[in-house]
């Protein structure tokens, strides 16, 4: 972990050093002003599955129908895996007229429905097999899974913990070896950081038979740990 220190006393408060990573505020003496980074990694909780529903018709109505069609097909799918259709979110719809390009005068070629689906799910043994079932539809496209945690907050709590925690101990061995006291905390500004990474899936590579025997992408893997860092700029008092 990185930690930057300095110490501001009052015959050196004129000269104090600037930190990049540190916002400008006024130099205080017998004070010490320090940086430090903390981390908190955890399980996932929550899988995130993301795909859309896209169909292309000659005409608006078509599009329409196919579309509704294939979001038939994605409730049917989630039923049959004990999920209420009603836990997906409809993220954007849009119907819009395809042209082709390829001459002087553009020609409509046809209707474009596009709708973005998103899963919360819990239970991550459901993710393979409707993950496979949604390839074989023949109108979902641009799947990605990734993992989060449904309480980010509560684990940016404890990473800024762990950053103030680095940052009061740096402090105070600062100020024993000249010779001083930490004292309170004056100041304190905090930036928290998430690592949230969607996993995009080949189409190519989730388009399988699922009564068969091979397995799905993300079978027997263990879902990546979330790390939550947060970096904490600290100004205390000195006795």
């Amino acid at each position: 972990m990185k930690t930057i220190a300095t110490l501001v006393l009052l015959l050196l408060a004129g000269s104090a050093a600037t930190a990049q990573d540190r916002p400008a505020i006024t130099a205080q003496p017998n004070t010490v002003f320090v940086g430090a980074d903390g981390k908190f990694e955890a399980n996932p909780d929550t899988a995130v599955v993301q795909f859309n529903i896209s169909a292309q018709e000659a005409t608006s109505r078509e599009a329409y129908d196919r579309a509704s069609k294939a979001a038939e097909q994605v409730r049917q799918i989630l039923r049959s895996n004990g999920i209420e259709p009603k836990s997906a979110e409809i993220g954007y719809f849009s119907l819009q007229p395809v042209y082709d390009y390829k001459t002087a005068k553009r020609k409509l070629v046809g209707y474009r429905v596009n709708a973005n689906v998103s899963l919360k799910l819990k239970d991550f043994s459901k993710v393979a097999p409707i993950v496979q079932q949604l390839a074989d539809t023949d109108v979902s496209e641009n799947q990605s899974l990734n993992y989060t945690l449904e309480d980010i907050d509560a684990a940016k709590a404890k990473a800024v913990e762990d950053a103030y925690r680095r940052a009061r101990e740096s402090a105070a061995a600062l100020a024993r070896s000249s010779g001083r006291t930490l004292g309170e905390l004056s100041y304190a500004s905090v930036d928290t950081f998430e690592n949230v990474r969607p996993m995009p899936m080949a189409q190519s590579m989730m388009r399988m038979n699922v009564a068969g025997a091979a397995p799905a992408p993300t079978e027997e893997f263990t879902p990546q740990s979330v790390s939550v860092t947060a970096h904490v700029n600290a100004m205390f008092n000195l006795k």
